[in-house]
């Protein structure tokens, strides 16, 4: 495993981190569930990402149980808050009353007195931006959390958070997590050259397109069953946006690229976004612990300029690259 600098901070995090949105809690038994954390762990992984709406909090609380005995010193567990909760008007957002109470809430399902990295997961436009940041400064400060983030936040959002901090002393944020693949780049235009400057990084999600990169969806044929596009209660919507035979026919063209290189298809994807040097850590899940195994395979490959341009020859114009799609709803949903 390689490791990188979570942006400009100290923090060292392992470049594949394991995820378990829609999975853990959900997906996957639990039992299952640790086999894969515990494939995580053998092979390198030390960084771990959750939130606290994954399956309905139950994700934090299979991570927790997973990850218990292992020295916490060795570990970075990140999570998020934002979404819904709750039925409660206040349990969603990022007031400081939801803030406070989920991070309560989150550090008791995880087992843990403290998380490294904790983020806003959408942009809240209901609370004063100056309030978000001042909540997170003070769990800081407590000890509650080390470091802290977001995810999904446009880069005016970003550049605007981060003005707040240095004129009010807060700490600043370090990373933002976005979905970053072959086939989506939308952060590349605007998001990346921020970032870059500002000695924020990228922790990014969904490195595979939900599946779609490993080549295992045909053009013209049915999706197979128990993957996730036939997930009609979790990913099968979000995979939608990739499911068009245009795209599949593209992507099938790209096992030629792996093959010569020695990689899988899911091994390419994961290492493509590597090559991004905003990206700090790819996130990866798993429902089988030989998806980890394979996936880890990805660490400390280096893609040649000519590589990185078939690639691009290959997918051409359908890769989505407008800033515009990074967006948080106008309301708390």
């Amino acid at each position: 495993m390689e490791f990188r600098h979570l942006g400009r901070s100290g923090l060292m995090v392992s470049e594949i981190s394991y995820g378990n949105w829609l999975t853990h809690g959900s997906q996957v038994e639990e039992d299952a569930a640790k086999l894969c954390v515990q494939a995580a762990l053998d092979e390198g992984i030390t960084t771990f990402d959750t939130a606290d709406v994954y399956a309905g909090t139950k994700a934090e609380e299979v991570l927790g149980r997973a990850l218990k005995g292992v020295r916490r010193e060795s570990l970075e567990i990140f999570t998020k808050v934002y979404w819904p909760t709750g039925k409660g008007r206040n349990d969603r957002g990022l007031s400081r009353k939801h803030i406070t109470e989920s991070i309560h809430a989150s550090l008791r399902r995880l087992q843990t007195d403290y998380v490294d990295l904790y983020q806003a997961h959408r942009f809240d436009y209901e609370t004063p931006l100056e309030e978000t940041l001042k909540t997170f400064d003070d769990l800081v400060r407590q000890g509650k959390v080390l470091y802290v983030g977001v995810s999904e936040w446009s880069a005016p959002q970003i550049a605007e958070a981060l003005k707040i901090a240095d004129q009010m002393g807060f700490d600043r944020i370090v990373s933002n997590q976005p979905q970053y693949s072959m086939l989506w780049r939308v952060i590349e235009g605007e998001i990346v050259p921020l970032c870059e400057r500002e000695g924020v990084g990228q922790i990014v999600w969904s490195p595979i397109a939900q599946g779609v990169l490993t080549g295992k969806y045909l053009p013209g044929q049915a999706p197979p069953e128990g993957s996730r596009a036939t997930d009609q209660a979790g990913g099968a919507g979000m995979i939608a946006r990739f499911m068009k035979d245009d795209v599949l026919a593209k992507v099938q063209e790209l096992k030629p690229i792996a093959a010569d290189l020695g990689l899988s298809m899911a091994q390419l994807a994961v290492a493509w976004v590597l090559q991004n040097p905003n990206v700090s850590s790819a996130i990866v899940g798993a429902s089988r612990p030989d998806q980890v195994r394979d996936n880890v395979k990805a660490a400390g490959v280096k893609l040649e300029a000519e590589v990185m341009k078939r690639i691009d020859d290959v997918l051409g114009s359908l890769v989505e690259r407008d800033p515009g799609k990074t967006a948080s709803p106008p309301k708390r949903p």
